[in-house]
């Protein structure tokens, strides 16, 4: 798929660029195209070289978490809910320890530890599994929440943010905290509805009582603010809470006796590579996109989609943001790179950039996740997992404008 997309970019920008220059004479077209491939290449260097030292920091301070023992005391809070919302799965079974460390690992934004750990639950899940060749429902829920990715710490979005100039990078973790949790919420509301999970247990009502009223008390609280109040107090809250997170990790290693400045460094170690390895991966889709920008292809894109939502009479500037959007259930990378292509056009805290880095940090790939969940245990039949997955997508989209609009309009 992302192959796909990769040409298509190219083979696009040069259909139009022929177009331009046999029928309407721009003889500088395919000279822009060009510089823009240059141009697009420096800026994804640039873009990831910067990236190192943001990454190291967060990565360390996130292995300080990890050793310090949060992910076991999330996986213990969250066990009783997997226990009901996958009642096809025996108590004690490999599985919810498995998937209760995934979930876990994926709201601290420790990828490196949720990967390994979705793919075991996964292997665990397949051992239930009648029908070898086609998605159980707990395989279904298991991955439709995974692809609608509950993120309290978007650790890679506030990095992207500081290295294109943001004067306050975590300004958007109150609004994409909002969308990540609308997203999972009709992820899970519409499993629910088709494998009739009953959601009126009074232990999944606890859990999501307590999760609706403090994201409810956000919004009241925020609702009675000015624009400017409500920006100023959105980004004290939130780097409140970020620094608030970091003083726990330490408390928690000093009374785990944690070396937390060695711990710092293995993950410190780790963010260095990671920030190197994306390089090619970055500028390929940046590469790519700025030859469709120079085209004047994205632009004539956004233009039409432009005229249908002000023919309805909306308001458009969420459009700019919109490729993010379309990207995300497709590549991880390629929405990266449309975020990053999208706050350097615009502006890292432009409406359209702000927008943008929700829209990211709302939802995961859902297609990358299920092609690596499913055809690790070999599942041709997804069932209503694509549907659902694609549902979860939309909901977080619709919530981020929303939560856009809200603080930042």
């Amino acid at each position: 798929m992302l192959n796909a997309i990769w040409i298509g970019f190219f083979l696009a920008a040069f259909m139009i660029g022929l177009v331009k220059w046999l029928l309407f004479g721009q003889v500088d077209i395919f000279p822009l195209m060009m510089k823009s491939t240059f141009d697009s290449a420096r800026t994804g260097f640039e873009i990831a070289l910067g990236l190192t030292g943001v990454m190291t920091l967060w990565l360390g301070v996130m292995k300080i978490g990890e050793k310090a023992g949060f992910l076991d005391w999330l996986t213990r809070l969250l066990a009783p809910l997997f226990q009901r919302l996958m009642p096809d799965v025996p108590a004690n079974h490999p599985a919810l320890g498995a998937i209760t460390m995934n979930m876990a690992a994926n709201m601290l934004g420790l990828d490196n530890a949720a990967t390994p750990m979705g793919l075991k639950a996964m292997r665990e899940l397949q051992t239930l599994n009648p029908t070898p060749d086609t998605a159980s429902n707990a395989q279904i829920l298991f991955l439709v929440l995974n692809a609608s990715s509950v993120t309290l710490l978007p650790v890679t979005i506030f990095t992207y943010r500081a290295q294109l100039g943001a004067v306050d990078p975590t300004d958007v973790f109150i609004p994409i905290l909002l969308a990540t949790y609308c997203s999972t919420l009709v992820g899970l509301l519409s499993v629910a509805a088709i494998q009739k999970i009953n959601l009126f247990d009074r232990v999944l009502l606890s859990y999501f009582g307590v999760i609706t009223a403090a994201i409810a008390g956000l919004v009241a609280y925020f609702a009675q603010l000015d624009a400017a109040a409500m920006q100023a107090q959105s980004a004290l809250l939130s780097n409140f809470l970020l620094f608030s997170l970091l003083v726990s990790f330490l408390v928690g290693a000093i009374v785990k006796k944690v070396n937390a400045y060695e711990a710092f460094i293995e993950g410190a170690k780790e963010g260095f590579h990671i920030a190197v390895g994306i390089i090619p991966y970055l500028v390929a889709m940046l590469v790519a996109i700025g030859v469709f920008r120079a085209s004047g292809g994205l632009e004539a894109l956004m233009e039409g989609v432009r005229w249908v939502v002000q023919g309805l009479g909306w308001d458009t500037r969420f459009v700019d943001s919109l490729p993010t959007a379309l990207m995300k259930p497709l590549s991880g990378s390629g929405s990266r790179a449309m975020m990053i292509e999208t706050m350097h056009t615009y502006g890292a805290d432009s409406f359209a950039g702000r927008l943008a880095s929700v829209i990211q940090g709302s939802t995961e790939t859902t297609f990358y996740v299920l092609a690596v969940y499913f055809g690790a245990v070999g599942i041709q039949r997804v069932r209503h997992a694509v549907t659902c997955g694609l549902l979860a997508d939309l909901g977080g989209f619709v919530a981020a404008v929303a939560a856009a609009y809200f603080f930042f309009a």
